[in-house]
């Protein structure tokens, strides 16, 4: 009986059903759309931090920013002979391999922090910015000007007291600048770290064996820069390593340019049992809070930054679109819902009043007020339901379009979020991909098409609201309805 009557009557009263049902729909497809964009931003800020440290990097361990010493302007010096050699100009060459942020930590460090309570797994990693700087002097040359007014004095010499005159011609120097980023990663563990958010694409990775071999992997964007293939020689500060693979980042930018074993990057800068970097995973990502603070309290001279740390300093288009989302399109999101749920409530409450005669005759036959209250309820769930089917395929279809489009939006890190002693320590000089620096300054750009991922949750969440939109639009009209009494029946019969 209470399936016949609500069928028969939501049939009778479609357009009402249908009005009731819209409002409901957009605010949950509103939901949904927007739900999924944040989605879609932290999905996009985890790129740019997996670009930068790796997977499954809960947080990384720096040292403590010091003051420099007296004196000390942390600025490479370059030393060449002007001298030129007798078959000609020679051209002149000097690598200097300096450390990322000049701050590095003892790799003691590595095994300090393992031992903390909450951490999984830790790594340590060594962070080198390499300028290599080339080219030759040009002797100038003396030319005597031989304008007959030059002659005179004693043996014919030109100018007073018999010196030469002339002019020098054609001195000068002529150098190219060049540098990249050279990580120094520990091959015996190859699960965290920044070179796991590359794929090998060619050749191989390191092996647990080749901790002190001159063997180096090579990003591919670099490699295709300089034209390296597996197999070639790369030359660092005169010492050749031997590209054994080449690295595709996943996000479409890179770590670093190469990327050679711990040892050899600490004999490349002079760096013996030194990292700049610590990478730790925490054994529960509820509980990495209380693993930084428990490392920045037991380890002295230490700064750790979490990834939400990290992503408070990304900027940039992404950032915008991420607070928008989260802030304006949140509470967009409550406004209209609860404007669709109050507009359900009033119409069902109306229809109550409409249906004065109806109800109070049913009640006249028999009927309980609990008995027309349910009924009511029950036509407005139904609506809800309706609602919320018509929500879910609006906001499919709103996410999916936003994945079909994938507008392009901008990550900025800025320098101290990417140099080896700021925030978070990682390498961050990778040149290749689409990772690029920003003009005027010392910031990274990363370029990330945006998507719009529909989560179970999210759609439990929308059925949630449409039941929840059925029973408080049902309980607007069912308050009223248990009001009613037979007489008011009576008193509208013509």
């Amino acid at each position: 009986m209470f399936f016949t009557y609500l069928r028969r009557e939501l049939r009778r009263r479609r357009k009402a059903a249908l009005v009731v049902a819209s409002g409901l729909a957009l605010g949950i497809a509103l939901v949904i759309v927007v739900g999924s964009v944040s989605a879609g931003m932290t999905r996009a800020q985890d790129k740019v931090l997996q670009s930068l440290y790796g997977l499954g990097t809960d947080m990384t361990v720096t040292k403590a920013a010091s003051a420099p010493e007296s004196g000390d302007t942390g600025r490479p010096k370059f030393d060449f002979d002007a001298k030129d050699s007798d078959s000609g100009d020679k051209e002149q060459s000097s690598d200097r391999v300096m450390v990322q942020g000049f701050q590095t930590l003892a790799d003691s460090t590595v095994s300090k922090v393992a031992g903390q309570k909450g951490v999984a797994d830790t790594v340590g990693g060594l962070s080198l910015q390499v300028m290599k700087v080339s080219g030759s002097f040009t002797r100038g040359r003396f030319k005597q000007d031989g304008s007959s007014g030059s002659q005179g004095g004693p043996g014919g010499q030109g100018g007073e007291g018999g010196q030469p005159q002339g002019r020098v011609q054609g001195g000068g120097a002529s150098f190219d600048v060049n540098s990249f980023s050279v990580y120094g990663t520990d091959v015996t563990q190859r699960k965290l770290g920044p070179l796991t958010s590359s794929k090998i694409t060619k050749g191989r990775s390191f092996t647990t064996s080749e901790t002190d071999a001159k063997v180096a992997v090579v990003d591919s964007s670099y490699a295709k820069e300089k034209k390296l293939a597996v197999g070639d020689k790369v030359t660092v500060k005169g010492d050749k390593y031997q590209v054994i693979g080449v690295a595709t980042a996943d996000s479409g930018d890179a770590a670093a340019n190469l990327y050679v074993p711990l040892k050899q990057a600490q004999t490349l800068a002079d760096a013996k049992s030194k990292v700049t970097t610590v990478y730790v995973k925490a054994t529960d990502s509820q509980r990495i809070d209380a693993v930084k603070t428990a490392i920045q309290k037991n380890i002295d001279g230490t700064t750790v930054t979490t990834s939400a740390d990290l992503a408070d300093t990304v900027s940039g288009s992404l950032s915008t679109a991420s607070n928008l989302a989260s802030n304006v399109g949140k509470w967009l999101s409550i406004a209209v819902l609860v404007a669709a749920f109050l507009v359900a409530g009033l119409l069902t409450s109306s229809a109550v009043s409409r249906r004065v005669r109806e109800f109070g005759t049913l009640k006249a036959l028999g009927w309980t007020s609990g008995r027309v209250t349910r009924q009511v309820v029950g036509e407005a769930v139904v609506n809800g339901l309706i609602g919320g089917v018509l929500g879910i395929a609006v906001g499919l279809a709103g996410a999916y379009a936003v994945t079909a489009i994938s507008p392009t939006l901008s990550a900025q890190l800025g320098g101290s979020a990417s140099g080896g002693g700021g925030i978070g320590g990682g390498p961050g000089g990778g040149g290749g991909g689409m990772m690029r620096q920003a003009a005027g300054g010392g910031a990274k750009t990363l370029d990330i098409a945006l998507s719009a991922p529909v989560s179970a949750t999210t759609i439990a969440l929308a059925v949630g609201l449409a039941v929840a939109g059925g029973l408080i639009a049902g309980a607007f009209g069912g308050w009223r309805a248990s009001r009613l009494r037979p007489a008011d029946a009576l008193r509208r019969v013509e």
